[in-house]
């Protein structure tokens, strides 16, 4: 494992809600970062199959285009009865023609595919979110750090915290979802603790005990 000697990266990522979490949870370790989307640089295709893919053709993007580390984050929602989607076509669900994005049409979309599998009891909407982490360096090195929390689809959505689908996605042992949580509560942690909730931050955590001397 290759250890991050520096605390200037770029966030590789163009997506706002995304950006913001990830600059909570660098933060207080002292980065300074900018965003892909600061910087201007062109959002690169994910044409990948998996999470690891997606998160490696940002990472290496911003890296090779800033001659900085670069910090990416793939994740998506995987849903057991539609048989693992969106995955990683979650952002794609909520595509418009346009080219913008409304996860109100989205979460609607996963809704009306649950009631067509009959899937309405919290047993058979069991659910989980994925966050992979790649940290790339400008020679083309990549490290990844992976994070999952279970949970269910909630009927409808709650709460307007978050990002993306968060107002649907109940974590396992809550009766909130994502959208009713606060920041600190969804991905708050510090090391020394034992776990984190979000799928981000726990990827996060792997991040900080494999590559920072924290």
């Amino acid at each position: 494992m290759r250890k991050l000697e520096t605390k200037t990266i770029v966030v590789a990522s163009h997506n706002a809600g995304k950006i913001a979490e990830i600059a909570d949870l660098i933060g207080p370790f002292g980065f300074s970062a900018k965003s892909a989307k600061e910087l201007n640089f062109i959002e690169p295709e994910e044409t990948g199959t998996t999470f690891e893919d997606n998160a490696a053709i940002k990472a290496l993007a911003s890296a090779k285009a800033s001659g900085l580390p670069a910090l990416s984050d793939d994740s998506g929602l995987v849903i057991d009865a539609l048989e693992g989607a969106p995955g990683v076509y979650t952002a794609n669900w909520a595509e418009r023609p346009d080219g913008s994005r409304d996860f109100a049409m989205a979460m609607d979309k996963v809704e009306k595919a649950l009631a067509e599998k009959g899937a309405l009891t919290p047993e058979a909407r069991t659910a989980r979110f994925v966050s992979v982490l790649c940290l790339a360096w400008p020679d083309g090195h990549t490290e990844m750090f992976r994070g999952e929390v279970e949970g269910v689809i909630a009927p409808a959505p709650r709460g307007t915290a978050g990002f993306g689908y968060d107002p649907i996605f109940q974590p396992e042992g809550h009766d909130r979802t994502f959208g009713e949580m606060t920041s600190e509560e969804k991905h708050g942690w510090k090391p020394g603790q034992p776990q984190a909730l979000s799928h981000r931050a726990r990827a996060f955590k792997i991040f900080v005990e494999t590559c920072l001397d924290a």
